[in-house]
């Protein structure tokens, strides 16, 4: 078991799904002279555009972009894989005189390169495809009330419906005896805000919904369907991690038949809205962060003027209200 390094020297614009990071992101890669690496665990695979929100080709040719159509949805792709792609790409930008911004909406690739990654045993297939039979057989709910009694550190932070990260930490505790969370530990070192440069958009809660509404119409009529569908044809299959992806899970069960347009619609919204609220309570549990208030259209040059200048003093949180 080893840890990669903290990325504590570049920049991170994060935020939940639709707070409109994209723009604020190009302009301020502008300002700071700035690559971005993508912080979503979906836009590393082709063809998955229209369901990640991934910046347009347009938007790629302002900024140079990494990690971004890497793989081909049928491929499984790791924390511990990101970091380390991450890393090397770090190496790369630094090499051209450039600074490094990370921009995007995943939790746990942001944790990781701030505090390292526990990596913990390689995967027991066997072993995990056993679990995933009992979650079949069970349900979830009863498996993370298992989690509960051999480690209720991890249990208080796996959704009892995440069932990927419910399997790996049974899969952990029975491969090694120990809990996941008492490994995880020694690379869960927390640091203060002005240390780090990492910057969380946050609108109003009824903003915030309104938006995604909006986005999952707009995607709607952009084609998400029928991205799937090419996605799917001629007998291929989404990988596991692929399949996971907010809005793809509901497309393939409408594909299958199990439920109308209408309904699979309503899911991709309800899904969406639980999931950015699981974002937010991850940046808030991150002492790292530093809450950046925005609201209405955004004026974007005197706000990434801002955040350039609370980043190289390290101090003076933007939010407007509590943090927490």
């Amino acid at each position: 078991m080893r840890s990669l390094p903290p990325a504590l020297d570049c920049w991170f614009l994060t935020g939940v799904t639709a707070t409109g990071k994209t723009q604020i992101a190009l302009a301020l890669a502008q300002r700071l002279q700035a690559e971005i690496i993508s912080l979503d665990s979906m836009a590393i695979y082709r063809g998955m555009d229209i369901g990640t929100a991934k910046p347009t080709p347009a938007e790629q040719a302002v900024v140079r972009h990494h990690l971004i159509d890497v793989l081909e949805p049928q491929e499984d792709f790791s924390v511990a894989q990101y970091v380390e792609a991450a890393h090397a790409v770090i190496a790369e930008i630094r090499g051209r005189g450039r600074e490094v911004l990370f921009v995007g909406g995943t939790p746990l690739y942001l944790k990781a390169m701030l505090r390292g990654l526990f990596e913990g045993p390689p995967a027991n297939w066997e072993l995990r495809q056993e679990i995933a039979r009992e979650v079949a057989l069970v349900g979830s709910e009863a498996l993370h009330a298992r989690l509960e009694q051999i480690d209720p550190v991890a249990a208080s932070a796996i959704h009892p419906r995440d069932t990927r990260r419910l399997i790996r930490a049974l899969e952990v505790f029975r491969a090694t005896g120990e809990p996941i969370s008492h490994q995880q530990l020694q690379f869960d070192e927390a640091r203060p805000a002005d240390e780090c440069r990492v910057f969380v958009l946050r609108r109003p809660i009824d903003q915030q919904r309104r938006l995604i509404n909006e986005r999952v119409e707009q995607m709607m009529e952009r084609g998400l369907v029928d991205e799937v569908r090419r996605l799917t044809s001629e007998g291929r299959r989404l990988g596991r991690t692929a399949s996971q992806a907010v809005g793809y899970r509901e497309v393939l069960d409408y594909l299958a038949g199990a439920t109308n347009q209408a309904t699979m619609t309503e899911r991709i919204k309800t899904r969406t809205r639980q999931f950015a609220k699981r974002q937010a309570t991850w940046f808030r549990s991150l002492s790292e962060c530093r809450f950046v208030d925005i609201d209405g259209a955004v004026d974007v040059a005197p706000l990434v003027e801002r955040i350039v200048s609370a980043g190289r003093r390290g101090r003076d949180s933007l939010a407007t209200g509590d943090s927490a």
